[in-house]
């Protein structure tokens, strides 16, 4: 092998003992070839360290689940995390694996059903901050808030783009190893930065991960879908993974997701329908003037921009969405949404006053009743009939009074009461309107 394996971990030993400060480091995983390579030299590195002498630094592995991430993927990395752990332990080294996942506000489904979100596009990558840097981010946050600074190893290296290389010489500290994060008190140590890619292809069949097994199986998986993994993203400087990357399968940044294609094509048939959903998100975000409103959320209407989805186009994503879950789950035992996205989306149609199509009809529809999202189906009954012998001289105002105790529930439901009266105010103006044309 060309390269010196000697040589580079003698000096991730030396950045080691060198520093002092006792500095966290915490090591991006997403489980591809790169912060493999760099987990695995690292780790090596470490065990010839004095036993007693490794335990003053702790060191976290840290990778995140988007909620989204091709599920293929997720199984093999969350089986890589658990050896990670294991091993760790038995080795006695000073590693805590953690993984990060975004805000359920923040989550794909939920934007992109619950608000109607358009599909992301190159413009307008929405989904990067959310799902990648601010989880990312805010765990880093509470390192440095818990240690005064960390330093942070990433397996990005020159070899992969001139933008990256770019990127990694501009932040260097002349005369040092590491180089200054974005995040005040965070610096960032890339050791295999000067590795190329024949290189590093070379150091993963050669060499077998310290946590047991071989690489075979991530080297496989690279073949089948002839992709690049999604780096951990600390920052909007990294690129996007839609481009024959491993990443979101949801990702519609480009026209075509060639990784999740070549891996169907190499026997993983059983994630068609996933292909079709996207495939069915790029067609809802090239033809806005169908599957978008003209108004924006802010009221106002532009010749040029569009508004989020129309209820019918989120109804049907999340009609596919569950129609594709119970298929997979059947012989996967893979989730596609949560439980509480779904309660956080039905949050947000009755915060729009969306009250023609409930969540919990199209999963009843689908799973054949397996959910009761209110859990109070029978008292419901018993309001209405209650309401329409109540109203029975004004039948038209039982709706409007159904749809006033929704919103009152939802808040309840998410323990969150702030705006209910603009929400109240919102459904009364559309009463009145309603009111006023049926009078003309």
């Amino acid at each position: 092998m060309s390269l010196n394996i000697s040589h580079l971990e003698n000096e991730i030993i030396d950045q080691f003992l060198l520093d002092d400060s006792n500095r966290p480091w915490i090591i991006g995983f997403s489980g591809g070839k790169d912060s493999t390579m760099l987990l695995q030299v690292v780790w090596r590195a470490l065990l010839k360290i004095d036993p007693l002498l490794r335990q003053s630094r702790r060191i976290y592995v840290i990778c995140n689940d988007t909620l989204v991430e091709n599920p293929r993927i997720v199984k093999f990395i969350n089986a890589t995390l658990k050896k990670i752990q294991e091993a760790a332990i038995h080795y006695e080294l000073p590693i805590t694996v953690d993984q990060t996942t975004p805000q359920l506000e923040d989550s794909f489904w939920v934007k992109l059903i619950g608000l109607g979100y358009p599909a992301p596009n190159k413009f307008y990558r929405w989904c990067t901050e959310r799902l990648k840097i601010n989880p990312t981010t805010r765990y880093i946050t509470e390192k440095i808030t818990q240690n005064g600074e960390v330093i942070i190893l990433l397996g990005t290296r020159s070899a992969e783009s001139s933008n990256r290389a770019a990127s990694i010489k501009k932040h260097e500290i002349k005369g040092q190893r590491l180089r200054k994060h974005q995040l005040q008190n965070a610096f960032v140590y890339a050791p295999i930065k000067d590795v190329s890619t024949n290189e590093l292809w070379q150091y993963l069949n050669q060499v077998s991960p310290p946590w047991g097994g071989t690489n075979k199986e991530l080297i496989t998986l690279y073949r089948n879908a002839n992709a690049g993994d999604c780096p951990l993203v600390i920052d909007d400087t990294t690129p996007s993974c839609g481009n024959s990357r491993f990443g979101c399968w949801t990702c519609t940044v480009v026209n075509k997701d060639r990784s999740m294609e070549g891996l169907i094509d190499n026997g993983e048939e059983w994630m068609s329908p996933l292909m079709e959903i996207r495939n069915f998100l790029v067609t809802t975000r090239d033809n806005p003037e169908i599957y978008r409103q003209k108004e924006r959320r802010n009221k106002t209407i532009s010749d040029n921009l569009w508004g989020p989805y129309t209820f019918e186009t989120r109804v049907k994503i999340l009609t596919r969405i569950l129609k594709a879950q119970k298929t997979i789950q059947e012989t996967e035992g893979i989730e596609l949404i949560t439980h509480q996205e779904l309660v956080l989306i039905q949050y947000h149609w009755f915060r729009d006053c969306y009250f023609k199509t409930k969540v919990s009809d199209i999963y009843n529809t689908i799973y054949k009743n397996r959910i009761d999202m209110s859990k109070q189906e029978e008292k419901f009954k018993q309001e209405s009939d209650m309401l329409k012998q109540s109203c029975k001289n004004e039948v038209k105002d039982v709706e409007l009074i159904q749809d006033l105790l929704a919103l009152q529930k939802t808040k309840t439901l998410m323990i969150r009461k702030r705006g209910l009266q603009a929400d109240i105010e919102n459904r009364l103006d559309q009463y009145l309107e309603a009111e006023k044309k049926s009078k003309k």
